[in-house]
């Protein structure tokens, strides 16, 4: 895609707008309900065409966190998930250098670019864990 000539459309802009408000790495479905409140005349097709030009374009992250649904994410900067497997909450975790060990181990593979990497990590989270431990 040519993200040089993508230019940033009302739409696409609130779209971006709704996902920087929130950190709960929405699904497009999600998002959609608080774009629609201030676009009502917003389709569900527009937000989803919008977040995968944004994702294209480096605006937002597409995350495939093995529930069979696609989610974004507004912060970009090197960063790594955690998914409630008991609530479903999504946790951003800090990006940590080992990636790049791993990356310059997989360049000895042969030819190969790495694009995109993605780490997400399964367990419970603290608000379930108390939950667990209360009588």
């Amino acid at each position: 895609m040519d993200c040089k000539n993508t230019r940033l459309t009302h739409q696409r802009k609130v779209v971006l707008e709704e996902l920087k408000k929130t950190t709960a790495h929405p699904t497009a479905d999600e998002l959609y309900e608080s774009v629609r409140k201030r676009l009502p005349n917003v389709s569900l097709g527009t937000v989803y065409r919008n977040l995968e030009i944004l994702s294209a374009c480096g605006q937002a992250l597409k995350l495939d966190l093995g529930e069979g649904k696609k989610r974004f994410d507004a912060t970009t900067d090197p960063h790594y998930h955690m998914r409630c497997t008991q609530c479903g909450r999504i946790i951003d975790v800090p990006y940590i250098p080992l990636i790049e060990k791993i990356k310059d181990q997989l360049k000895g593979m042969g030819k190969f670019k790495i694009k995109n990497v993605q780490i997400h990590f399964e367990g419970i989270c603290e608000e379930c864990l108390k939950k667990e431990q209360t009588p």
